[in-house]
């Protein structure tokens, strides 16, 4: 039987700061343009791979909601089969919340940037612009410039004579860069938040060197007329020293002390994982690739922090993070605790060995290889579960394009066998869950999925207009474009992005504890 509670309900239990999941299972595009402020996006597309990451505590109180058309029940469903206690939807779903006065915010990430936007209040976070920037590049001496995001963002576009090194790897590799304490520090992202978070974190930590956040990042950049520098290798992270690994533990005991952060040895971790705590590793990817606790889930610092909703659907969270030496644990934990949630640092953790937990999942379709496929022919309904972008950019000819929460849209087309094409056979597997045991009992997988058909010469059909705007509920188009030349996205973003602030209500930005500091040269 499905539990309900009204919007009123539920803004009391935020308001209240109580522990409880929040999960959006609109697909992606949906949440883009309006959701609550502190909601997780678990689209039901994905709902059973994603829910146990999002929600390890099974007998948590979970809300649930979606636009008021049923999705939200079926979720609820779902979640209880797979061994959810306490789940509860949100009755009317979004309308319902906005009709009640409460507002929604556009976007993805918000609270992470609200923390940001914040921040930069609160301490008067130093910024430079691009005209600024460009006459240092200019000077005898220079500056040091750092693009604080992942790998993947660097390659794509950044500031021209930029480095990359994320976010909380910066602090920790900080000794190895060897760095005059003279010299300028400035780091940048593609907008706000990780550059501010990145300045911030440096200068709570005392370092000597003075730190500035490049106005707006890279579409400040471009916005001031200067062009971006695009397909760039990031070069390794620097390798610290035996002796750098140790000063940073030091440094980590006492940047936990000054801000008072909560510590605890691994044997306290059982304890933690027996009420369902978030296990989290922060180091970079490959380091956790090399070796890593069984069961902790992965999250680097610096995205952890600027993505927080992708890893934690709960309100005051209860969060133990793990890294080497303590400094990344500790920043995150430094920046989570600000988010509202009980964020500890585990140290000496990587000692910890322990069970991987188990998650229920439907069994698995059987597949069927590309030249089966071939051979069926039209006697086969080719389904492509891909993005409605991808499927766009090309599909195999004749596929239908579908997404889970709206499965009954394709099911009359259906006839003979039934093939499924996705980019992880786990969403296949979902939405064959909702097809009836006729349909079922004949519906595989395509092993190796859209690429192993190309590879294998496969003909391709492109549709640029189809499936329509609006039936694309997987893709944001709010200013999707702003990373490729769209100047105006870009002047978008950033009002939208400096505006958070102000959508705040009192019960939202009393969630949010900032830690008001200040350089501490002796940390």
């Amino acid at each position: 039987m499905i539990k309900y509670a009204s919007a009123t309900e539920l803004k009391d239990r935020l308001d209240a700061h109580a522990r409880i999941g929040l999960i959006d299972v609109r697909e992606h595009g949906q949440y883009g343009e309006g959701h609550l402020l502190f909601a997780s996006n678990c689209p039901y597309s994905r709902l059973e791979l994603r829910a146990p990451l999002l929600l390890p505590d099974r007998k948590a109180e979970i809300y649930l909601y979606d636009e008021g058309e049923g999705v939200a029940e079926r979720a609820a469903d779902r979640l209880a089969c797979i061994g959810y206690e306490d789940v509860l939807v949100l009755r009317g779903g979004l309308a319902a919340w906005q009709a009640a006065g409460y507002g929604t915010f556009k976007g993805v990430n918000v609270p992470s940037k609200v923390l940001g936007e914040l921040v930069e209040v609160a301490e008067r976070t130093p910024q430079i612009s691009a005209e600024a920037l460009e006459d240092l590049q200019k000077n005898e001496g220079g500056l040091s410039l750092f693009d604080g995001r992942p790998a993947r963002d660097y390659r794509k576009m950044t500031v021209p004579g930029s480095r990359h090194l994320p976010n909380g790897e910066m602090l920790y590799r900080f000794a190895a860069l060897g760095l005059p304490e003279d010299q300028p520090v400035v780091i940048h992202c593609a907008g706000r938040t990780r550059g501010l978070i990145g300045v911030q974190s440096l200068i709570n930590a005392g370092i000597r060197n003075p730190v500035y956040a490049m106005e707006n990042g890279t579409q400040g950049w471009a916005l001031s007329g200067r062009k971006l520098s695009r397909g760039n290798d990031a070069a390794p992270l620097p390798d610290l020293s035996v002796d750098q690994l140790e000063q940073g533990r030091a440094f980590a005991e006492r940047f936990i002390a000054r801000y008072d952060l909560p510590a605890i040895g691994p044997g306290e971790v059982p304890a933690w994982r027996d009420e369902q705590a978030y296990v989290i590793d922060v180091r970079s990817d490959a380091e956790f690739a090399a070796g890593h606790v069984p069961g902790a889930v992965h999250a680097p610092v610096v995205q952890l922090v600027q993505a927080t909703d992708e890893w934690v659907a709960m309100r005051r969270a209860r969060i133990a993070l793990f890294d080497d030496n303590g400094v990344r644990a500790a920043l995150a934990a430094f920046w989570l605790r600000q988010l509202g949630h009980d964020a500890v640092v585990v140290m000496d953790g990587l000692k910890l060995v322990a069970d991987d937990s188990a998650r229920s999942m439907p069994e698995r379709l059987s597949g069927i290889t590309c030249v089966e496929l071939a051979r069926l022919g039209c006697s086969a309904t080719v389904i492509d579960l891909r993005s409605s972008m991808a499927y766009r950019a090309g599909h195999i000819p004749g596929a239908l394009w579908a997404i889970r929460p709206r499965a009954e849209d394709v099911k009359a087309e259906v006839e003979g066998s039934v093939v499924l094409v996705a980019d992880d056979s786990g969403v296949a597997t979902l939405f064959a869950s909702e097809l009836d045991d006729e349909t079922l009992a004949d519906c595989r997988y395509l092993e190796g999925g859209m690429e192993a058909w190309t590879r294998a010469g496969g003909a391709i059909e492109v549709t640029p207009e189809r499936p329509a705007d609006d039936e694309a509920i997987d893709f944001l188009f709010f200013v999707h474009d702003r990373h490729d030349g769209n100047l105006e996205a870009s002047r978008r973003y950033l009002e939208w992005e400096t505006g958070l602030v102000r959508q705040l209500d009192l019960g939202e930005r009393r969630a949010f504890k900032i830690i008001r500091t200040k350089a501490h040269a002796d940390v």
